[in-house]
């Protein structure tokens, strides 16, 4: 069966995971109508509750919530670590849960990509034989998967590091190790389950900087799990709200900020400063030919970084596309002030 969006790589109908012996009977009992309150009394645990949603090729979509909310759960259940209760999981339109053992570890080796908080590094390898190690067992040859390593290496900014061993290396490089060693067989989708956790703050800005700049050269598909809400805002195409295994809010950060749809989502958002996640084309109105206004702002540019000449301005502004320079929308200084300052409450 295909999935019903062309461009969709990932795509979950319905999933469910409910930890405890009677999960199946008990989730076919309740009609798919779970009460998290009511399970745990029957001794059932529920990790994620009919969860719907698609990634689309070269999305980066951020599943978060806080400790418990059941993000590492789905992650894996779309990787098949974990074993989903019911529901469907598609990968680039194949059944996923009707693979058998075989196909399930060629998907893993040939489409798969997968970064965990541990970074799990053989202690007696290189780096250089760390990031080649998954290569070897697919099957390449040493020359191949060393020359393959070298060129991760490079792309991950470890060069001159090639012969150390993990010990002699800071938690961010052997975090670098990590993905180079995921990146290594060259997976179309990748997924990362709080890789960054562990990092000191500093370091784990400059692997947030890394790991954007990877992405924007490689655009892969990734569905990327963390708990820091700042961490989601900066990397996120889409960000997933969980709590209590339910999906909460699948929106873009801009939606997510602006619109919050339910009160746990509210209360994420209250105290995020507008002005360093909203980009300008969130906020604009539709273009109006007959403005004359000299000032041009680009969409894609965040409020913080314009909005001195913004707020200077005492005439509505013109938006442009900032690949075109076409102008495609137009803002009135008075509504940067209203979403900045007003009541967020409303």
């Amino acid at each position: 069966m295909n999935s019903n969006n062309l461009n969709s790589v990932i795509r979950c109908e319905s999933v469910y995971k409910i930890f405890g012996n009677n999960a199946k009977k008990l989730l076919e009992q309740s009609n798919n109508d779970v009460d998290a309150q009511k399970f745990q009394e029957a001794g059932c645990i529920v990790g994620v509750n009919d969860a719907s949603f698609e990634v689309s090729k070269g999305e980066m979509l951020v599943v978060m919530g806080l400790s418990g909310s059941g993000k590492s759960t789905l992650l894996r259940c779309v990787s098949r670590l974990t074993e989903a209760t019911a529901g469907k999981i598609y990968i680039d339109g194949e059944d996923l849960l009707q693979m058998n053992s075989k196909q399930l570890i060629e998907l893993r080796r040939n489409k798969m990509g997968m970064v965990f908080q541990s970074f799990a590094l053989l202690p007696h390898k290189t780096v250089l034989e760390n990031i080649a190690f998954p290569l070897q067992i697919k099957g390449s040859s040493t020359k191949e998967s060393i020359n393959k390593a070298i060129e991760m290496v490079e792309l991950v900014g470890l060069k001159g590091r090639e012969n150390y061993f993990p010990r002699e290396l800071s938690g961010g490089q052997q975090q670098r190790v990590g993905i180079a060693r995921s990146l290594a067989v060259e997976p179309d989708i990748w997924f990362l389950d709080e890789p960054f956790s562990a990092l000191d703050p500093l370091i784990r800005k400059e692997m947030q900087d890394e790991f954007l700049r990877l992405q924007d050269v490689l655009n892969k598909t990734i569905m990327f799990v963390t708990h820091d809400f700042d961490e989601a805002l900066r990397l996120a195409d889409r960000i997933a709200i969980m709590k209590d295994g339910i999906i909460e809010q699948l929106d873009t950060p801009d939606n997510i900020v602006l619109n919050p749809a339910t009160e746990y989502v509210r209360k994420f958002t209250q105290d995020v400063p507008r002005e360093k996640v909203l980009k300008i084309e969130s906020i604009m109105d539709d273009y109006d030919p007959n403005n004359s206004s000299s000032t041009k702002i680009p969409s894609n540019a965040i409020i913080e970084t314009v909005a001195e000449s913004v707020l200077e301005s005492n005439e509505t502004l013109t938006v442009i596309d900032n690949k075109t320079n076409q102008p495609i929308g137009s803002l009135n200084p008075s509504k940067v002030i209203k979403i900045l300052f007003g009541d967020k409450e409303n």
